[in-house]
């Protein structure tokens, strides 16, 4: 199999399995694409869409085909010197019935041998907490449900096990309590095996013997009447005692409650704030080994190539996890990727072993190259004037952390907050610090904290970590008294200032792991809500900037900024992935490209505004607050200008449906997201329904028909600008160091929206159909609405991937000199390795230069006397691009012959000496 030179993100489901790809897999080779990239594909929980809740790490979905369906897909890959990366989850579980493990905890509580696996709290001093799993999974108040009949024992005739139900859901009865349960027979056998079923309690061989117990009980309880007399017993109907059901209950596991006292009670880490998503301690080596033992073994056999790691800053180690899981790969050189967000300026440790991250930086360094840092005051006063909202995005982020972390994290961090106390009452230096101060300053600590995670371990904190935890221990201590701060002192040296090593070995040094540990856990989730899934809900000046890994702070960057993170990309992580669609994106590739031009033409965009508002007015809801708010009308403006499709014209009425249905879907998650006028936990259905009636009336009805064409006709006016942006993206990817990862569909224009929109299986048929070998690039051109002239240039260009792999991952970096009229309106950089070099040129801030212009490429002349200049030792070459070829003038090319035909370009050349 040849090397990674490109990847493609597949998303697999019931809809879209193992099977369904390879009917396309020559499509895929003949593309360029070098590896697919699989979205999870170990067993998820039944019906999944994305396979990130998975239930069973031992198997390949069946849904998706099982392990005979890897096979072949696997298989039709080697054909074609294909290779396949596997995205995978180490930090979480789905909890439920379809997960055998974590039943056999809620069956077992701690005597089960899975008891360690999940990140669960067993000790409490709260009785009702201790030894026991909190599932909060109720509509209501447990008392309530079960005077209400809701909660049920059931029997599992199947598997002889007693069972409560609870609506859909369903959960074990621990055996050893059966004996409470079949005292109400009466004299008989199943009497008599009461005793022997409450003797399981502490024995050491309890699970054994339970199952031939479990198999004498299902053999006794074939007559459905007796059984249904014996559950009778237990049944809550009106009139009926509720006490012995309750009984039973509280001899559990686990205890039922109210869905609501999660974000204060839960007793285990969860994924973010998703109550149905366990953490893992796959820092423990049998839980590793467990985890990933099926997945090794695949790669083993070679039916996987590499691997993707999801949301790596949950584990409690990510740098020994990542080195404990390249030490076991058989190829050593085998692909391994973390998704990773960086901060500004913040580099993905290097210790890791890893190949580089998943690609959320690269997306983000091309949006900053793609906007017009002039385009930041216009824009911020719009946002200003019409959403009302005067602070600025980090105070959007600051007042969005303060929010999770007093509702979503209020548990954890009272959790943390009773840790970190009781660490400090071992030490005499620190034992009079009071609870309340400590939950004081690690509250301000975490709300200043300025990036995902640290890493502090064994040997403390890297300048990188001492430099993020210095800067948010400078803004909590602003914000303490002096008291206080004595204690925000002592928190900096516990949660990692001190390097564990310093501390003897003992119990304490156990205690001080096991808290840093869950401080680092609890940062990444905080960060995430508070960020992606809020901030960038409720502020949006420039709603392109509003991403996954971004920093919507940051308007734009210039060139020298981009060249620089490529030189550092190539010099730390040569085979880091270049994204610039995922999964999780907010906005597809193109909506960001058509945004950023708002950002050249902000003035135009804030008198576009000022005309609509008043046509909305009509549609709009009265009432406090109005609806929507300036804000929300402002978010869905933008939104509507990202995404109108090429072709929807605004009396189309099939299409306005359908484009309507995705929308609503966006727009209702948006307003919820926000959590300002309402959100997921307390939906506000008068605000959310009078915001739909102004969507609907805006692209469906006859009352909306003006502002809807005045709309249609601005999207159409940024439509070039926002194509060229586009393709200027996909060249990048296609050429700066790194792996090229195309998101599927992508080789299209990509206007979707956030999951599940972005998730949506594509038109491979159509797709197929486009792809030429020689593109007519004249009649690509005039026809780009459609999409096919995306396609030919990530064609050509992988194409060259495929000709000179070496010059792409040896290759060198070399920013090149641009000067003349419209010099900032390019980037052009060299790659060279072995006596060939490449050349890429592609457009930036150009919306200028397209005024009039129907088509996403700049006339030959309004390039004026705009040049590239080249290093000396190229002066005198024969360049050949994507159309025709050029001779360097006295080491210098003329941008209007270069870019004369095309929107963006890629020129070679090759030594004398070197081979063809």
């Amino acid at each position: 199999m040849n090397a990674i030179r490109a990847t493609l993100r597949l998303q697999f489901n019931r809809d879209f399995t193992l099977d369904d790809a390879l009917p396309w897999l020559d499509y895929f080779a003949e593309l360029g694409i070098s590896h697919l990239y699989a979205s999870p594909l170990l067993t998820a929980q039944p019906g999944s869409g994305h396979g990130y809740d998975v239930v069973d790490p031992t198997r390949i979905n069946p849904e998706l085909g099982g392990e005979a369906a890897l096979r072949r897909l696997v298989g039709g890959l080697r054909l074609r010197g294909m290779g396949l990366i596997v995205d995978t989850v180490a930090n979480h579980m789905r909890i439920g019935q379809a997960n055998p493990w974590w039943q056999d905890v809620l069956r077992w509580g701690l005597a089960s041998p899975y008891a360690h696996f999940f990140d669960i709290h067993w000790r409490s001093d709260d009785p009702l907490l201790d030894r026991q799993v909190l599932l909060p999974c109720l509509g209501g108040d447990y008392f309530d449900e079960l005077r209400a009949g809701r909660i049920r024992l059931g029997f599992a005739e199947h598997a002889g096990c007693f069972q409560l139900h609870y609506g859909e859901q369903c959960f074990p009865v621990c055996p050893a309590t059966y004996g409470m349960i079949l005292v109400h027979a009466g004299e008989g056998p199943l009497y008599e095996l009461a005793p022997r079923f409450a003797e399981l309690r502490g024995h050491p061989q309890a699970r054994v013997l339970a199952t031939a117990l479990c198999r004498r009980l299902a053999a006794l309880l074939g007559d459905g009447a007796l059984c249904e007399r014996l559950l009778g017993f237990y049944q809550v109907a009106e009139g009926q005692d509720w006490r012995p059901l309750h009984r039973l209950l509280e001899h559990q596991h686990y205890r039922l409650a109210n869905w609501r006292v999660a974000a204060d009670d839960i007793n285990w880490r969860r994924f973010f704030d998703i109550n149905e998503l366990v953490g893992l301690r796959v820092e423990l080596p049998d839980v590793f080994g467990a985890c990933h033992a099926y997945l090794l073994q695949l790669m083993q056999e070679g039916l996987v190539d590499g691997l993707r790691i999801d949301h790596v800053d949950g584990l409690a180690d990510p740098r020994g996890y990542c080195r404990r899981l390249r030490r076991a790969f058989r190829d050593g050189t085998a692909p391994l990727y973390v998704e990773k967000i960086l901060a500004v300026g913040e580099r993905l440790p290097a210790d890791w072993r890893v190949d580089g991250s998943s690609g959320y930086d690269f997306m983000n360094q091309v949006s900053l190259l793609q906007h017009d840092p002039r385009g930041e005051i216009p824009l911020r006063a719009l946002w200003e004037q019409t959403s009302g909202r005067r602070q600025g995005f980090d105070d959007e982020r600051l007042a969005a952390r303060e929010w999770v972390l007093g509702g979503a994290f209020a548990g954890d961090l009272e959790g943390m907050a009773q840790e970190l106390w009781q660490l400090a009452r071992t030490d005499l230096a620190s034992r009079d610090l009071p609870l309340g101060s400590i939950r004081r300053a690690l509250f301000q600590l975490l709300r200043a904290f300025p990036v995902y995670r640290t890493y502090a371990g064994a040997c403390g904190r890297s300048a990188q970590d001492r430099r993020y935890f210095e800067q948010a221990r400078g803004a909590a201590e602003e914000r303490l008294d002096e008291h206080d701060r004595r204690t925000l002192a002592w928190l900096g040296r516990v949660l990692g200032g001190e390097p564990l090593r310093a501390v003897p070995p003992g119990p304490l040094r156990q205690k001080r792991r096991q808290v840093l540990a869950r401080f680092q856990q609890l940062t990444p989730p905080i960060a995430a809500k508070a960020l992606e899934d809020t901030a960038c809900y409720r502020h949006a000046a420039a709603l392109g900037r509003n991403d996954v890994g971004f920093d919507p702070q940051r308007l734009a960057a210039p060139p020298a900024e981009f060249h620089a993170a490529c030189q550092v990309r190539l010099a730390e992580f040569p085979r880091a992935l270049l994204a610039t669609a995922t999964h999780d994106h907010k906005r597809g590739e193109d909506c960001r490209a058509r945004l950023a031009a708002l950002s050249e033409r902000a003035p135009w965009f804030a008198e576009q505004v000022a005309q609509w508002r008043p046509l909305a007015a009509a549609l709009r809801h009265p009432g406090t607050p109005p609806a929507p708010s300036g804000g929300d009308e402002l978010i869905l403006y933008q939104c509507l200008l990202a995404s109108w499709p090429h072709e929807l014209a605004e009396d189309d009425a099939e299409g306005l449906r359908a484009y309507h249905q995705r929308i609503a879907r966006w727009q209702l998650k948006a307003l919820r997201e926000a959590k300002l006028e309402t959100d997921w936990s307390a939906p506000v259905q008068a605000y959310e329904s009078a915001c739909a009636d102004f969507l609907d009336t805006l692209l469906l009805q006859p009352a909306g028909r003006e502002l809807r064409g005045a709309v249609a006709a601005a999207a159409r006016a940024l439509m070039p600008a926002g194509a060229l942006n586009g393709l200027a993206q996909c060249l990048l990817r296609c050429t700066a160091p790194g792996v090229p990862d195309l998101y599927q569909g992508c080789e299209f224009w990509d206007f979707s929206l956030v999951d599940p929109d972005n998730r949506r299986t594509p038109d491979y048929a159509r797709r197929q159909a486009t792809l030429q070998a020689n593109p007519d690039w004249p009649q690509l051109l005039e026809h780009w609405r459609d999409g096919r002239i995306k396609q030919a240039l990530l064609h050509q260009a992988l194409q060259l991937r495929r000709r000179w792999p070496q010059l792409f991952e040896h290759g060198g970096y070399q920013p090149l000199d641009l000067h003349g009229e419209h010099a900032g309106c390019l980037l052009a950089f060299l790659r060279s390795h072995a006596g060939r070099h490449l050349l890429v040129l592609v457009p930036r801030l150009c919306a200028g230069l397209l005024e009039d212009t129907p088509l996403p490429r700049v006339d030959a002349e309004r390039w004026g006397d705009t040049r590239v200049r080249l290093p000396a030792g190229l002066a005198g070459r024969h360049w050949q691009g994507l159309v025709g070829g050029h001779r360097d003038d006295d080491a210098e090319l003329a941008v209007a012959a270069l870019l004369g035909e095309l929107p963006a370009n890629l020129l070679t050349c090759a030594d004398e000496e070197a081979s063809p």
